[in-house]
């Protein structure tokens, strides 16, 4: 798992510096989440991606499963909060 975290991260850090808009760098993310479905980490980036997205339903979904909440910043300040935490497990 701790390759697919590193490339988790790559992969938020890219779609970080497009400013957090939708196209490949977000379904980059959103694909290597999807192959980690139930894993906290991973869960957690789709909850991400689907904040991004602006579908607060899906988005709270997956926070539930991540056992996180939604954050209240901005995407940036919430990568930021989810790089730490990744980078420790990575």
């Amino acid at each position: 798992m701790n390759n697919d975290l590193a490339q988790l991260i790559e992969a938020f850090d890219r779609l970080s510096a497009c400013g957090f808009t939708m196209g490949a760098d977000w379904q980059a993310v959103h694909d290597i989440c999807q192959r980690h479905e139930g894993e906290q980490p991973f869960d957690w980036g789709h909850a991400l991606c689907h904040r991004i997205e602006g579908d607060d339903w899906n988005a709270d979904y997956w926070y539930r499963r991540a056992g996180k909440a939604r954050g209240t910043g901005t995407m940036a300040d919430e990568w930021s909060v989810m790089r730490t935490e990744l980078s420790a497990k990575a």
